[in-house]
């Protein structure tokens, strides 16, 4: 069945879903992969105001609050806020209703995030490229923007192949279905608990560094840095993901120089 570009559809992300959220990502809350995201992040906001970009439960957002950050959050889904919450301190943070795309929060920032490939949740460049814009608009001068996302997920795709395995356990099955022609793909969850079975389908728009690069240019950000993980190791080709952070001019018509800029200028 071909894959048909949209909007972020609400309808994804239910009661059911956001229940089930925190325990089907348990992995993204480990020390292991948790602690390096939350002391990037908090070193990049140097003590100012962060805004999180889709907050939903609030995994990242609850211990840079927890470290003394004001933190803000722009969410689509009433479920997923609803169980940020419930929990210790989310009812504390200034959290917005509605699309990350469009939706502003009242103030400036020194950093704006966006994590765990949810910028993937819009499903068109146009509505991406929004995105990009909205979290510029949202910089003080110098802030910066910083997105986790994966590499698209098609190298070693077999010609005429639609259908990759991303992660196969005695509870789970997940299969990417991709649509090279719109750059689309539905992540396919079977779970198995309790003799019983349920299926998951998440939408997403894969997008390439290069076009993050060109977006976040044309709303008037320069790339600093780019790298594998949230250690800073680096990006290489063998990459599956990549933290990316662009940066907001420090003085208006100031323009910055990127990392890879340096780069070039002395090889």
């Amino acid at each position: 069945m071909p894959l048909i570009p949209g909007e972020l559809d609400t309808h994804v992300w239910t009661e059911a879903v956001a229940r089930d959220y925190d325990r089907s990502s348990a992995w993204m809350f480990d020390p292991a992969v948790l602690d390096p995201t939350v002391d990037f992040l908090a070193e990049q906001a140097r003590g100012g105001r962060v805004l999180e970009l889709a907050i939903g439960t609030g995994r990242v957002a609850l211990p840079l609050a927890a470290r003394g950050l004001d933190v803000a959050g722009i969410e689509l889904s009433r479920p997923m806020l609803d169980e940020l919450r419930r929990k210790p301190g989310g009812s504390d943070l200034a959290v917005v209703l509605g699309d990350m795309a469009t939706t502003r929060v009242e103030g400036s920032f020194a950093l704006v995030y966006v994590v765990f490939n949810a910028i993937t949740n819009l499903l068109t460049q146009q509505a991406q490229l929004r995105c990009v814009e909205n979290a510029a608009a949202h910089l003080a001068p110098g802030g910066a923007f910083v997105v986790e996302v994966l590499v698209p997920p098609v190298r070693g795709l077999p010609p005429g192949e639609t259908f990759k395995p991303f992660h196969v356990s005695d509870e789970h099955v997940g299969i990417d279905e991709l649509d090279t022609v719109n750059q689309l793909l539905v992540s396919h969850h079977y779970t198995f608990r309790d003799g019983s079975g349920s299926r998951f389908d998440s939408p997403h728009r894969y997008v390439w560094p290069s076009e993050l690069d060109l977006m976040a240019h044309h709303a008037g950000l320069s790339l600093e840095g780019r790298w594998g993980d949230w250690d800073r190791s680096p990006f290489t080709e063998d990459s599956a993901s990549h933290v990316s952070l662009w940066r907001r001019p420090s003085r208006p018509g100031t323009p910055q120089r990127s990392t890879q800029d340096s780069a070039d200028r002395t090889t």
